[in-house]
């Protein structure tokens, strides 16, 4: 497998269970803290796929996901938003920003890792 996924996540707690269920499954895992970091680490990685929180210190969530999509080579990156923050229209305003997909917080874990597998299957197909 060896995809490289670029976490976006603030709380550590959130970070240790996203690494937790991604790391024994073979994902080669790239971490930040902020929007700034993950700018900066998806930039010099090109992860194959962003998980990213919303809601980040520095830049959120949304405005890093707009900056990455105005660089050609995230055009395609599929991007996964995570929030807590799950009001009505969310889900569209996030579509809009650029995101691949959306789930809520907490996570369901099966739901992220269902996502995670449809969002990386395609681009294997047309690496190979």
């Amino acid at each position: 497998m060896n995809e490289k996924v670029l976490i976006v996540e603030d709380n550590s707690q959130n970070m240790k269970l996203l690494e937790m269920l991604l790391r024994p499954r073979g994902y080669h895992l790239l971490k930040a803290a902020d929007g700034e970091e993950a700018l900066e680490v998806a930039t010099r990685e090109r992860p194959d796929l962003i998980v990213m929180d919303i809601q980040l210190p520095k830049l959120s969530g949304l405005e890093v996901t707009k900056k990455l999509r105005q660089m050609p080579a995230f055009s395609r990156t599929p991007i996964i938003a995570l929030t807590a923050y799950a009001m009505k229209g969310d889900r569209e305003k996030f579509i809009r920003a650029g995101c691949n997909a959306y789930l809520s917080k907490p996570v369901n874990t099966r739901e992220l890792l269902r996502v995670l597998g449809e969002m990386l299957s395609p681009r294997q197909r047309n690496n190979h």
